[in-house]
Parts: structure tokens; sequence; C-alpha cells
């Protein structure tokens, strides 16, 4: 299929749907996910320039507790493969990574600060990154007080702000959102207006979103359409169920 007939052929009207804006990107995320420090880090190479990015914090141990899942630090072997596997990751891209004292931890006041953040319109890349940082290439954790509270001054929130109802309240909403939208894990991409719904998690899918946001053809194509609607088999008959609505 040439760029022409892929502009006209309503087999792919999902590319040029006009509710879609290919230019803007919902992405979930959680301080506590160390893929959401290096997909945040690799955005900016793999992204269109003029993409708008809306930053949604999330908490990732809600999104567990919905889906019936557990997350990877849960799993011994699995949590010493996923650390070794992020370390390898830093290294071969080059980007700075000191870990926290101890994983996992309470990412709640992190959280909130993003929320209040974007409570007062200024939740930003420039703003988000020192957030992101403080964990994953200083080895904070938001429980050390005298370092959060240094996080709050820098980026200019109160403490006390984060004890506010509006901001609590802001972040279960967004963690509602999310599990309406399917959202599984962090971090996770979602195109806005997107009918199709189309998620891409984790630090792999970045290319994929990429190809997805330059209209690639093959989203639209018989093989990725069979992939999604692969039918389930036997599974197991002990395996957990998500929460109910």
């Amino acid at each position: 299929m040439t760029a022409a007939d892929s502009a006209t052929d309503p087999a792919i009207d999902f590319a040029i749907d006009p509710a879609v804006d290919p230019a803007a990107v919902d992405w979930y995320f959680d301080p506590i996910s160390p893929f959401s420090y290096l997909a945040f880090e690799r955005l900016p190479q793999v992204l269109p320039a003029a993409t708008r990015v809306r930053y949604v914090p999330v908490l990732f141990a809600g999104l567990l507790r919905h889906w019936g899942n557990v997350g990877p630090a849960e799993i011994p072997p699995k949590r010493r493969f996923t650390f070794e596997h992020v370390a390898w990751i830093a290294h071969r891209d080059e980007v700075p990574l000191a870990m926290p004292a101890a994983h996992p931890f309470n990412p709640l006041p992190l959280l909130r600060l993003a929320v209040a953040l974007e409570l007062e319109g200024r939740l930003s890349r420039e703003t988000l990154a020192p957030l992101l940082h403080f964990v994953w290439r200083h080895g904070h954790v938001p429980q050390r007080q005298a370092e959060f509270a240094a996080l709050c001054g820098a980026l200019g929130v109160p403490a006390a702000a984060l004890a506010r109802e509006a901001v609590k309240a802001r972040l279960r909403e967004h963690g509602d959102e999310a599990v309406a939208r399917g959202v599984f894990g962090v971090p996770t991409a979602v195109l806005p207006g997107d009918p199709a719904g189309q998620l891409f998690w984790g630090l792999d899918a970045l290319d994929m979103l990429a190809a997805r946001l330059r209209r690639d053809p093959f989203f639209a194509s018989d093989a990725f359409r069979a992939a999604g609607e692969l039918p389930p088999g036997e599974g197991r008959a002990d395996a957990p169920k998500p929460a109910g609505p």
C-alpha cells in the first residue's frame, strides 16, 4: 500500500479519525516505577516534536488491586531481574540512575505532589523531571522527610497542600479514569479520543506509540486486528479475577 492509498483507504479511517488528536498523548505514571522514569527520559527522543503530553499520576498499587495482579517487585526472582534489567537499560541508554535504598516504598506523597502541581496548572515535563529524579537519580524516597520537604520547596508546593481533599480526590479520579480506559500498569500512554482505546504500555511500547502517532497503516491491518481479537483459551482455574466496576 502506498502513502497515497493509506490516505484514502476507508480501512484505515482510524488513522485519520477527526476525534483523535495525532499530537496529543495521555501518559499515566507512578514514580514508584523505574520504567516510568526510563520512559520519561526517552519520550523526547521518540515522540514527534509537536506532541503534547498530559502527565497523569496514578497509584500503581490501585491498578494492581483492581486487575487482580501483583507488581514485579512482589515476586522475588522477577524482582531481581527487574532491577538488573533497569540497571542494564540505564547503562545502555546512558541515563543516570541511582536506586533508592529500598523498594517498594509508599509513593503517595510524590503522587500527591504531582497532583498539586496539576491543580495549579504547573504539571509539565519541567516540573515532573525533578520529582522522578528525586527517586531514580538521587535515590531518595518521600519518607525521607528533609529531602522530600526540600523537593516540595524547590517546586513551590507547601507540604501541607498535599493533604488537601481536592488533591486526594483528583488522584482517585485519575485512578478511576485509568481503570475505565483499561490501563493495567505504568507507564501507559493513551491517545485522547481514540475510539479503539489502544494502550501503549511500558518502556518497550514507546516505538509503537511513535508509529501510531505517525499514522502507520499497520495499525489498521488484518494482522493487527487479528492480534487484538485472539480468543482466550483454557486458563488457570485459580487465576485472580479483576475487581468489579
